[in-house]
This record gives structure tokens, C-alpha cells and sequence, in this order.
């Protein structure tokens, strides 16, 4: 049986779903990773709510219902979890040699970034440098995951780019970037930084439990 892993695999060397077949319907790699990854022409739902399910509720031959509202309305209703947003992934190959800017690691479990972090990824690494900070670790289905983050005093300068290739140097695997199409400076920076758009991802997180406060009547 096909596996996401093999999916992501086969798009780390290029060898992407063929177009206009599919949708391909995979298990979830993990209880924590269920959603849809839309590559060109071929869709990919990893979501254990059974396949008929999920075939009753495409139109046949309608390549954008995976990624529309009132199909993600229903994995949301079925899954009990919701919708994050529907992100641009993009890859890039592992460069040899260091990095192109100081980096320092951040060993600190407790420091808030690297909580965050766990939540969604394993093996996590941090690093951080005057106006910026570094993430990988092994996310959907193991792929290694990049994310940066500027601080406002630091954007315009092309360390948001200089962050997402020192990435390349720190990992020797592929690297998954996902990114919100309308963050343009993010866009523009991992682009710069080598990274090549390869699909739209849409994941379904649990739903956030209220806090105490939330729950209580107004």
C-alpha cells in the first residue's frame, strides 16, 4: 500500500503525482497529521474517515473540491478537528559548507518557541540570530520542516532569505517549507533562498478546548 511517506519521498526527487488521476487516498501517517495536499492536477487526502466517504463527496473530475470550502467543512465535521490555513509547500535540496549567517542554538526546552515547536513537529532544532529565529524538525509523515520567523526592527533586509538558506546547510535532507500564500515577504524570501513551490496544503488540527475563562458565561 502507498504511503504518504512514499508520496513525499517520490516529490523530494521530482517524481510528483501524475496529473488528472486520483484523488490518491492514503492512512494518516500519524493521530496528529490528517488534511489534503493538492500537488498539479492530483490531490492526496490522508484523513482515516474511510474512502467511500471521502469519494461520495468529490464530484467526479473536479480537481479543486479537495481544497474547496464545503468538502473541508465536511473533513472538519467528521474528523472533529478544523481547518488551519491552506498553505503553499515548497522544497529545496540540502547545501553543503555553513551557513551564511551566525547562528546560535537554542538548548533551552522550555524557551517558548521550542514548546510551540513540539507541538507539531519532532527532533526539533532551534537557532537564533540577532532579529530572527531558525526551526526544523520532522513534521508530516517525517518530512523535515523548515520555519523562520523575523522580528519587525529586522524586516527588508534579506534575513528572512538568509535564514531560510541557512536551513539548506543544517539539514542534510530536503526541506518543507509551508507557507500562507498571502505572507508575500515569506514567499519571496524562500523562493529567493532556493525553494521551489510544489503544492498547497490544507491541515485539519484539533479543535482548541476553551480555557476556563472562555467557558465561563459572559
Amino acid at each position: 500500500m502507498v504511503t504518504l511517506h512514499d508520496i513525499l519521498a517520490g516529490a523530494e526527487g521530482g517524481r510528483v503525482p501524475e496529473p488528472g488521476a486520483g484523488p490518491t487516498i492514503v492512512p494518516q501517517p500519524s493521530s496528529r497529521d490528517a488534511g489534503v495536499i493538492a500537488f498539479t492536477g492530483h490531490n492526496v487526502i490522508f484523513a482515516d474517515v474511510g474512502e467511500d466517504w471521502i469519494r461520495s463527496r468529490i464530484p467526479e473530475g473536479d480537481l479543486s473540491a479537495p481544497l474547496n470550502p464545503p468538502f473541508l467543512r465536511d473533513l472538519e465535521e467528521r474528523t472533529g478537528r478544523r481547518v488551519g490555513t491552506i498553505d503553499l509547500l515548497a522544497v529545496a535540496a540540502p547545501c553543503a559548507g555553513d551557513p551564511p549567517i551566525e547562528l546560535a542554538e537554542v538548548t533551552d526546552v522550555a524557551h517558548p518557541r521550542v514548546r510551540r515547536a513540539h507541538r507539531h513537529r519532532a527532533g526539533v532544532r532551534v537557532w537564533t540570530c540577532p532579529g530572527g529565529l531558525l526551526v526544523v524538525g520532522r513534521g508530516v509523515a517525517g518530512r523535515w520542516e523548515v520555519a523562520v520567523e523575523v522580528e519587525p526592527a529586522g524586516r527588508g533586509r534579506g534575513l528572512g532569505r538568509a535564514l531560510a538558506r541557512a536551513a539548506r546547510h543544517l539539514v542534510a535532507r530536503p526541506l518543507w517549507a509551508q507557507i500562507a500564500p498571502g505572507n508575500a515577504a515569506s514567499v519571496r524570501a524562500f523562493l529567493a533562498a532556493g525553494y521551489a513551490p510544489i503544492a498547497a496544503e490544507a491541515l485539519l488540527v484539533p479543535a482548541r478546548t476553551p480555557t476556563r475563562d472562555e467557558q465561563r458565561p459572559g
